[in-house]
């Protein structure tokens, strides 16, 4: 097995943990490839020396019987998947963040990490995926896990002229719209008053962000439909982001996007429904009084 190695800069990367990581990947025999930002914070703060021959600088190879193994939180998981070689590698998130709401491990279990990935053990599970179609710079990646989302650039109010399968449903007016899988609905989507999700629905949820109607509220519609979103912003420009990824669109354009053709293999907590890290993540239930 080789073990696709990454994290960023911004993590706070906790030494011992780095240690127990490397140590394991030896002691089971896996080889491993790295970036480059990840193999100088183990190097200055553990003294372990990473090959240069196992550094990797913008994007890994597949070398076959991949897993990728990212360290940090959620935002370093979604930076993982716009890299990944191929989207049939399995992706492990061990979580040195705060909420790690798509991790698998708090960085407390990563000998127990590895053993169920000897013995085959860890659940994965396929969530689908969105992607711009049409309407980004060619050099956009926009492929997103969690979200795509239409912003404003600015202090001026942005308007989305929204269409479903050719059908008009809205006009947004306000901050913007973001349009997300049911695995980010725990993420942007939320923030934005969005619906909780199970990922294992096949729907697609738009919530306006701050919008200046105040009957405007979060649709959820099926999977396979596609949008087209017209933007019409005072500013003459406009974010579009998907996931951590962000470019500038100009007004008129028009976006379309719908279901990526690929999923992404997320790897989930071992003997926990989404329904258990739910409760521990959101903190359900727990009475603070």
């Amino acid at each position: 097995m080789n073990i696709i190695l990454f994290s960023r800069k911004q993590v706070k990367h906790r030494p011992e943990q780095l240690r127990r990581l490397l140590l394991c990947i030896e002691q089971y025999g896996y080889t491993y490839t790295i970036n480059e930002e990840f193999a100088s914070a183990i190097e200055q703060l553990t003294g372990i020396t990473v090959d240069s021959d196992k550094i990797y600088m913008h994007k890994p190879s597949a070398k076959g019987g991949d897993v990728m193994i990212t360290y940090g939180g959620d935002g370093t998981l979604l930076e993982a998947v716009g890299i990944l070689p191929d989207y049939r590698i399995p992706v492990v998130g061990i979580n040195s963040g705060r909420l790690g709401y798509l991790t698998v491990d708090d960085g407390e279990g990563i000998e127990a990490l590895f053993d169920h990935l000897s013995k085959g053990t860890l659940h994965f599970e396929e969530r689908r995926m969105l992607q711009v179609m049409e309407g980004a710079d060619d050099n956009f990646n926009g492929m997103a896990l969690n979200e795509i989302a239409i912003h404003r650039h600015g202090t001026m109010m942005v308007s989305v002229e929204t269409r479903i399968d050719g059908n008009a449903v809205a006009t947004y007016h306000g901050d913007g719209i973001v349009v997300s899988t049911p695995t980010g609905s725990t993420a942007y989507s939320l923030s934005a008053g969005g619906p909780v999700i199970d990922p294992r629905c096949r729907c697609i949820v738009l919530s306006p962000i701050a919008p200046h109607n105040l009957t405007m509220r979060p649709l959820v519609v099926p999977d396979d439909v596609e949008m087209t979103m017209r933007i019409n912003s005072r500013g003459g420009e406009a974010f579009l982001s998907a996931d951590n990824r962000t470019c500038i669109v100009k007004d008129g354009t028009i976006i379309r996007l719908g279901l990526a053709p690929r999923s992404v293999i997320l790897a989930l907590p071992h003997n926990k429904s989404f329904y258990d890290t739910l409760r521990q993540k959101m903190m359900w239930g727990i009475d603070k009084r």
